[in-house]
């Protein structure tokens, strides 16, 4: 028999985590229409905001309160007359002007995720993807590939996801020792320009498909970085890595199975000089498994996407490393859920 606490367990976390997918989809049709957007030239009534968003009656004030009782947005007043504006995190974050804008995440996952994640069940039963493969279509990647117009929209929308992990890892992580930088499925370029930037000492490699390089190509010439920082083909799971003092992968190794993350490991480490490093930005699990519920959650959208790739923690990629002839590894905290995990040919501070 189970013994009660002295104040006795209510239901309310239970119904609250059940009906979490409320505010999700709050947050996520307010992105997909544009209502942040709509808001950053200055505050707009409910009336007004509806008729510049093409809603429906219905949909106000309901729609504009729930967002400001979830914290995203802001009200003075009362009734029909009271103004509603963005909060500073919106107006920074979710304005699609801003450079800041992570709503190209949200914008896929609204899309693509949401109802993917309505079949988690299924894919906890059968250990299979429940995106566009189940039903024999090519990967959302693969579509991507073959269309370039469609491609840098979506490398453009991604890369608010990534930027503060970037450049807190440019900022704290002391490069100052090392001349060269290799960053592998580098995408638009956008880590080794940050890097780059804050390091001049540094000559950076972006590395991915040849339709990705072409596209970084153009954005490394915008940043003013050509003379510094250059993209280059490769497929990085057939194709030996370039020799680099240092190699990054963001957001790679948890998009693959067990034997991909030790091959992709080995070859960093085979790249490397012994004085070299090999850093990976990841949602890291903690190692106890315990607290991070972000990287725990990750974990199982790679499982929806990919099926038999996973999420990992600082102790788990220390092993790998290690069985690959790292001497030792460090995890450093980033912004949000995200770090850096590096592991060092040599033992040394």
């Amino acid at each position: 028999m189970i013994d009660l606490p002295a104040t006795p367990p209510t239901p309310d976390p239970i119904l609250a985590t059940g009906l979490a997918f409320w505010q999700s989809k709050v947050l996520l049709s307010a992105v997909e229409l544009g209502l942040f957007t709509a808001l950053a030239d200055g505050p707009l009534t409910a009336e007004q905001l509806r008729r510049r968003l093409d809603l429906h009656p219905r949909a106000m004030p309901d729609f504009a309160d729930a967002l400001l009782a979830l914290g995203l947005l802001q009200r003075e007043g009362r009734g029909p007359d009271a103004a509603y504006s963005n909060t500073p995190a919106t107006q920074c974050f979710l304005d699609r002007r801003e450079p800041g804008y992570v709503g190209g995440w949200l914008e896929m996952a609204n899309k693509r995720l949401y109802p993917y994640w309505g079949r988690l069940t299924e894919a906890l039963r059968t250990g299979q993807p429940q995106n566009e493969l189940r039903n024999g279509g090519p990967s959302m990647f693969e579509t991507l590939y073959r269309e370039p117009k469609r491609l840098e929209p979506f490398m453009a929308a991604m890369s608010g996801w990534s930027a503060g992990n970037f450049s807190l890892l440019a900022e704290r992580f002391d490069f100052s020792r090392f001349a060269t930088l290799a960053d592998i499925g580098g995408a638009s370029g956008q880590l080794a320009c940050t890097v780059a930037r804050r390091h001049p000492q540094l000559r950076c490699t972006t590395l991915d498909l040849p339709e990705v390089s072409t596209i970084a190509e153009g954005h490394i010439a915008r940043a003013g970085l050509a003379g510094r920082v250059r993209a280059q083909p490769i497929d990085f799971l057939s194709q030996p890595f370039p020799a680099a003092d240092v190699i990054t992968m963001g957001m790679i190794l948890h998009e693959v199975n067990l034997a991909t993350k030790r091959l992709l490991i080995r070859k960093a480490f085979e790249a490397l000089p012994d004085d070299g490093c090999l850093i990976v930005l990841d949602h890291l699990i903690d190692d106890d498994r315990r607290s991070h519920g972000f990287g725990l959650l990750m974990s199982l959208n790679m499982l929806i996407e990919f099926g038999d790739a996973f999420d990992y923690s600082g102790a788990d990629f220390d092993g790998w490393a290690r069985d690959a002839g790292f001497s030792r590894t460090e995890v450093m905290v980033l912004a949000g859920p995200g770090a850096a995990a590096v592991a060092w040919k040599e033992d040394r501070p």
